[in-house]
């Protein structure tokens, strides 16, 4: 591997201390075992009065269990005793199993239960209760088996409560889907001052706590204020989700090992930073716990024949550091060889050698008509010439160039819109220079990518990768490296985090001029949407797919509407996955 100085090797999940932080991550689990005593050995004279201030939520079905969440507000410090129960009508005249258990500090008074003995394919209602009071009922459901005919979700990723109102949550609270695949950035671990804050006062958005999160009870700290938001609670009421972390979870374009948002000098050592952060994650989210490193975060779901969700980790366990540009460049100007060599490595690795392998296995186990990978960067190759990264790039210039930037664009669409023979030296070298714009996404990992695609294809994998991070919606044909199609990409945009629209970035109205002008210079994409805020809404079926990027006009007042003009749809047929 070249030599890059701020680059750093490390051995797969040395830096989460499994040994200790597993116990941990199941500790708010109560009565598992679907019985009405279950694991209850709290003394109901000793609990202490509280109250249900954040929501309900479910997740990680399977065809006979789920995880129901909730979490109680004490009114004095002590224990909680917490009652629950299932139901398959939403007045609870059908109770089909119930239990109780206590829950404290400790945990910070969250609770989870994995309710089994459950029918496939069914619709449940959940709701828990303490001290004569009663949540709110949520909506859940198992994951069919057999034969299977259909399977539709929302897609969504990047909530940044500062950035304004959850309005995404609320119009998939009323959406009729199977689940809610949630592909990380669920929070955001900045302070008051930090990343797209500019309105948060004006907006009544301010972060608590008032600081960046460094230590489990900042972490716990700010999932309570998300989790306070009504929006957020409704959607987490009205479906079960499947989980998966990004970087904001722990620290901004994290790896392994550290994160561009860590100093260890002023910050201490990332490694506990990290177990907080996971410990916090697991308190707050319907995530069923672990009970070995291996299982700590990727897992799979499956829909009958249909298909099979493969939930990865693209972040925190096996990623090594990205490469920046300024690793490539002299005096601004990228080195277009050392990048691609640096790229294509093959000693890098993006998921970690384990999660490679099961990865690699689950493929190989898989009869499903589809296979879907639930993740968080873009799998696609988003390549572009390298005078537009020299001109956009913040590590690269001192002030971002637009001027330069929509020049360089149009310049290169005009090269790649005119046949190879006719090309003048220039635009031919203008092609020539092709980089990856991304080096935070699979294109910084291409030798790990490709590997990947190329086994997918060989199986004859019908894949269809999902992703978030960018803030951005993105549409790609997935090929192989010598072009043989290995499927699609839907890259889903933000829930409130701004994208290139944002401010110190493109702007709105260049957002808006790049949109339709990438399509044309990047091989492969068929669709990007640079300035909007929404969801990806897909249906499956056993010949196809129908996936719809979905808009809404505003996440800056609570007045907003589902912007239908934005709206576009693709279709995947089985037979050649092609896009349409």
């Amino acid at each position: 591997m070249t030599d890059f100085p701020h680059l750093k090797r490390r051995s797969l999940i040395k830096a989460l201390a499994g040994t200790t932080l597993i116990p941990l991550l199941g500790s708010n689990l109560i009565a598992c075992s679907g019985s009405s005593n279950g694991s209850d050995n709290s003394d109901p004279a000793l609990s202490v009065p509280a109250d249900f201030l954040h929501g309900v939520a479910s997740g990680d079905p399977l065809t006979d269990r789920v995880i129901i969440w909730t979490r109680v507000t004490p009114q004095s410090e002590g224990q909680v005793r917490i009652e629950w129960e299932v139901a398959s009508d939403p007045a609870f005249t059908t109770v089909i199993v119930e239990g109780s258990g206590a829950t404290s500090a400790a945990v910070d008074y969250t609770v989870k239960v994995d309710v089994e003995g459950l029918e496939p394919g069914t619709l449940y209602y959940y709701r828990f209760r303490t001290d004569g009071k009663t949540s709110e009922a949520g909506k859940t459901r198992t994951l069919p088996e057999g034969s299977t005919l259909k399977a539709s979700f929302v897609v969504i990723s990047c909530s940044n409560y500062p950035a304004g109102y959850f309005n995404v949550y609320r119009e998939i609270a009323n959406q009729e889907v199977d689940a809610v695949i949630h592909l990380g950035d669920y929070l955001y671990e900045y302070g008051p001052e930090g990343y797209a804050s500019d309105r948060a006062e004006e907006l009544g958005r301010g972060v608590e706590p008032k600081n960046e999160l460094l230590s489990l009870s900042d972490y716990r700290k700010r999932y309570a204020q998300y989790r306070s938001d009504a929006d957020l609670q409704a959607a987490h009421a009205a479906h079960p989700f499947f989980i998966v972390w990004d970087d904001h979870e722990v620290a901004n374009d994290g790896w392994s090992d550290g994160a561009e948002n860590h100093d260890p000098d002023t910050e201490g050592d990332y490694s506990e930073r990290k177990m907080m952060a996971i410990q916090a994650w697991y308190e707050w989210l319907p995530v069923r716990p672990p009970t070995n490193m291996k299982d700590i975060i990727y897992r799979r779901f499956s829909w009958g024949t249909l298909l099979d969700l493969l939930m990865l980790d693209t972040r925190v366990i096996g990623r090594d550091q990205q490469f920046t540009y300024d690793d490539f460049a002299t005096d601004g100007i990228i080195d277009v060889n050392k990048a691609r060599a640096g790229f294509n490595d093959s000693s890098r690795t993006l998921l970690g050698s384990e999660q490679l392998e099961w990865l690699r296995g689950q493929l190989s186990q898989s009869s499903a008509q589809w296979v879907v990978l639930g993740q968080q960067v873009l799998a696609g190759r988003y390549s572009v010439p390298a005078s537009l990264i020299e001109a956009l790039d913040p590590n690269l210039t001192d002030e971002i160039n637009l001027d330069k930037g929509v020049a360089a664009l149009l310049a290169a669409v005009g090269a790649k819109s005119t046949p190879p023979s006719e090309r003048t030296p220039e635009q031919q070298a203008l092609v020539d220079s092709a980089v990856p714009y991304n080096l935070d996404a699979w294109d910084g990992y291409g030798f790990e990518r490709d590997q990947l695609l190329n086994f997918a294809t060989q199986l004859g994998s019908k894949l269809v990768v999902l992703a978030g991070d960018t803030h951005n919606a993105w549409t790609s044909q997935l090929t192989t490296t010598d072009g043989n199609i290995a499927g699609v990409e839907f890259g889903c945009t933000s829930v409130s985090s701004p994208g290139f629209d944002g401010a110190g970035l493109l702007g709105p109205e260049n957002a808006a001029l790049f949109s339709p002008l990438v399509v044309g210079l990047i091989d492969g994409l068929k669709y990007a949407n640079l300035v909007g805020r929404g969801y990806l809404s897909i249906q499956f079926s056993p010949e196809d797919v129908v996936a719809t990027h979905r808009f809404i006009t505003t996440v800056e007042s609570k007045d907003y509407a589902e912007d239908q003009s934005a709206s576009v749809s693709f279709t995947v047929q089985r037979e050649n996955l092609l896009l349409t």
